[in-house]
């Protein structure tokens, strides 16, 4: 059986990965001059996928880069964050685990070093980090990746992935000054710092009062454009001797918006519907399954929502511009220009909707068409 070519739910990596060849550009030579970089963008638009290939690129070009990641989804604290963060260090600038026991009792003696062996035998490391100690003196801690860097004659990369996760934090505002005032006196080491909720991130990045303000290079994540995604989904189908018009890919790419994720999984769909060449009424085909498949979950979604909320988003599916504007209230029925105001903070925090400019739009582009082609229309 053929291999799908299209690629979601994980990292695309090799051909798999779609342009953004500015944006490799400028991430990989943020890197390479160690300029701290802030990646911002939706959830499912590529950020882990785009890290992954401009950490790749670099490494290639000079060997003595090392690179760490860590996760913060799971984190919901500072001694976890602490834990995560310096088996990650450790474990990228050394070898395997004798090394890292070697550079644990050197670098961070304090803390009790364990290794174990994952399902696929692979040996992982992790440490148990004493809380109260750790608060007494956490500047070994934060200053843990500029030294090891240093001593170990190297250069450092260490990407926090969901790092607005920090605002949940017990007072975060001065977790967020302490790792500021050391991650700035880094010479040795930058940091990529990215998340999944735009407008948190927005929040700890942008905020000239917040402590991350200015930390460095913002990359506000766009779309890939639709002609590029056209060429990549017509390369695609004729590596698997099936064919798609160009103007179709591109169809196919408009109908979710240009969503990463989306056009790959549209994609794939219509991929498997295609049997030599593909047209226009097997992509809206596709379509009408994606959002099928999906229409329990959006259903679940809209039982959360309030009237008022639901009816806010059939005025923005509507192309209402001016939200609070007294014939909009009345039309919509959404009260009073105060209510509109918590109606979008709500569902915003939901990732319901994002907000650029002023303008308000549905995140999810097949639950955006889920709304106006079932749900509103019945």
């Amino acid at each position: 059986m053929q291999s799908t070519p299209f690629v979601f739910g994980r990292m695309a990596e090799g051909e798999n990965f779609t342009d953004r060849k500015q944006e490799r550009e400028r991430l990989s030579q943020n890197f390479l001059s160690l300029t701290n970089t802030t990646i911002i963008s939706p959830r499912r638009w590529g950020k882990s996928s785009l890290v992954k290939r401009a950490l790749e690129d670099i490494v290639a070009k000079d060997r003595n880069i090392k690179t760490c990641s860590i996760d913060l989804f799971n984190v919901r604290n500072e001694a976890e964050f602490y834990e995560q963060l310096v088996a990650a260090i450790i474990k990228a600038t050394s070898g395997k685990w004798e090394e890292w026991f070697a550079a644990a009792k050197e670098f961070v003696a304090h803390l009790r070093p364990q290794v174990s062996f994952g399902s696929d035998m692979r040996e992982e490391i992790s440490f148990d980090v004493q809380w109260d100690k750790a608060a007494k003196k956490p500047d070994e801690l934060l200053d843990l990746a500029e030294r090891v860097a240093r001593e170990k004659d190297c250069q450092l990369i260490v990407c926090i992935d969901e790092f607005q996760s920090i605002g949940g934090f017990r007072d975060s505002l001065a977790f967020q000054r302490k790792l500021r005032s050391h991650w700035q006196n880094h010479q040795h080491v930058c940091y990529c710092l990215y998340g999944s909720k735009r407008h948190m991130m927005l929040e700890i990045f942008a905020n000239p009062s917040l402590p991350f303000y200015r930390f460095g290079d913002i990359m506000l994540l766009g779309k890939i454009s639709n002609a590029d995604w056209g060429t990549f989904i017509a390369e695609r189908f004729a590596k698997t001797d099936k064919s798609i018009a160009i103007r179709q890919a591109e169809y196919l790419a408009d109908l979710v918006d240009n969503h990463p994720y989306y056009v790959q999984q549209l994609a794939q769909l219509t991929w498997l519907r295609t049997t030599v060449e593909c047209n226009n009424m097997i992509i809206d085909a596709a379509m009408q399954g994606l959002t099928d498949q999906l229409g329990l979950l959006f259903f679940n979604n809209v039982e959360s929502l309030t009237e008022r909320q639901l009816r806010f988003l059939k005025a923005v599916l509507d192309g209402v511009e001016h939200l609070s504007s007294a014939e909009t209230l009345s039309a919509y029925k959404l009260g009073t220009s105060a209510n509109v105001v918590r109606i979008k903070k709500t569902l915003q925090e939901k990732e319901v909707i994002d907000i650029t400019d002023g303008k308000v739009e549905i995140l999810d582009p097949v639950f955006k068409h889920w709304l106006a082609r079932e749900y509103f229309a019945q």
